[in-house]
């Protein structure tokens, strides 16, 4: 699951995020996905705006653990800058996104047209239910609960 420069045959796609953590959901977007494409390449979307708890490195090691080797036709990468631009460096005609609410399609909706116009696809997954609750949000804010101090 290493990535390289140039694409190899074959439909890409690409699942951008900063997956800060990945979650059980994103793990299985991308278990989804890898058998609609060819290859799939989870993209850590390294965004200035926001202020991820792990270092992009780290959590791509982290990405990479959750799923497994056997998975072939899935790499993980690192980029800072517009996925589109990613896209167009890699080869990849697809970029595929997980909406889980209203709200969420709205935004998708909008990213989705913008992407259209600069020549890339876009398909959205929606989450199995059991897992439609899991944001990364979430597990953030439950991570963060269970390591503080006891309220006395």
């Amino acid at each position: 699951m290493t990535a390289d420069s140039g694409a190899a045959p074959g439909l890409l796609a690409v699942y951008p995020g900063t997956f800060d953590p990945f979650t059980p959901g994103h793990r299985d977007l991308v278990a989804r996905a890898r058998v609609m494409f060819d290859r799939i390449i989870v993209l850590l979307a390294v965004n200035a705006d926001k202020q991820p708890t792990a270092e992009a490195a780290a959590r791509a090691v982290q990405v990479r653990d959750a799923m497994p080797a056997a998975w072939d036709n899935v790499e993980v990468d690192i980029w800072t800058g517009l996925t589109q631009a990613y896209c167009l460096h890699r080869g990849a005609t697809v970029i595929v996104r997980g909406v889980r609410t209203a709200a969420d399609l709205r935004y998708e909706y909008q990213l989705a047209a913008m992407n259209e116009q600069l020549g890339m696809q876009t398909v959205w997954l929606p989450p199995r239910t059991h897992l439609a609750a899991v944001s990364s949000t979430a597990v953030r804010a439950y991570r963060a609960a269970e390591s503080a101090p006891p309220v006395s």
